[in-house]
């Protein structure tokens, strides 16, 4: 799976079933993030969400590390690339919220070291399973850099303060282990076993009734942020409760059979 799509191009995305994979794809500069890739990864999310089959979607990169993170070299250029839009193109923090924001879940498929910004990319999505090679750092006061508001945001709901004070204020490396330790990974598991348990991941979330896994997850994303809008979980809540995919989980309950859902 690492070793696909070696020549350098902007995200690439395949959809099969019930599942969409983003593949970042800068191999040789360690899937550094570009300009034109957040444009595509903009244009890829609006397909997702366009798409009522998608139930997941898994982020992964291609060759040995997941991703550099966003290029200094534009940072250089334009000083606040990461919070200010290029000329016809985004930020690198509003895509970062965009991915968070999808309806789906999404799965980081940790391929290998994650850096600088893509560190929060990682954070964005709903769960991140990495291989026991993995590390990774967040550069920021070493390059001089004050963080984007959404992405320290995220550090801290997701990480807790004394783990995203030691990341932010340090820029040390960290491993697998303390990855995990402080919940940055969901899981760990050796390099063989990755796609496997990705691949698992994935199927068991798309058999889940898409409604109500949609619903949870903007709910739980809105109460880690601390702009939970409690009526329109509410409202989410009622919408479930009158569903065709609850009457067919009770049922398939009943039955003693796997349900069927149709998201509907």
């Amino acid at each position: 799976m690492d070793g696909m799509q070696a020549e350098a191009t902007t995200p690439l995305l395949t959809i099969d079933g019930a599942r969409a994979t983003i593949r970042l794809n800068r191999p040789a500069v360690h899937n550094r993030i570009e300009p034109p890739d957040l444009l595509k990864l903009l244009e890829h999310f609006e397909t997702i969400e366009a798409d009522p089959a998608i139930r997941v979607v898994i982020l992964t990169g291609t060759g040995k590390s997941f991703s550099s993170g966003y290029h200094l070299g534009d940072m250089a250029n334009r000083p606040d690339a990461e919070v200010t839009a290029a000329d016809g193109g985004p930020s690198f923090e509003s895509v970062g919220t965009a991915l968070e924001n999808l309806k789906v879940p999404v799965i980081c498929r940790l391929n290998g070291g994650v850096y600088g910004g893509s560190t929060d990319f990682a954070l964005c999505c709903d769960f991140r399973i990495g291989t026991e090679q993995a590390e990774m750092f967040m550069p920021a006061a070493r390059i001089g850099l004050h963080y984007y508001p959404a992405g320290m945001k995220r550090y801290v709901s997701r990480l807790g303060l004394n783990a995203a004070k030691k990341l932010f204020l340090t820029a040390e490396k960290i491993f697998a282990s303390e990855m995990l330790a402080i919940g940055y990974l969901t899981e760990v598991v050796s390099a063989d076993q990755l796609d496997a348990r990705v691949d698992a991941l994935a199927t068991r979330i798309a058999s889940l009734a898409p409604l109500a896994v949609q619903g949870v997850k903007r709910s739980l994303n809105e109460i880690a942020r601390q702009d939970f809008d409690e009526a329109g979980a509410i409202e989410r809540a009622r919408a479930s409760q009158k569903s065709e995919d609850l009457r067919e989980g009770l049922t398939a309950f009943r039955e003693k059979r796997a349900p069927v859902f149709k998201g509907r």
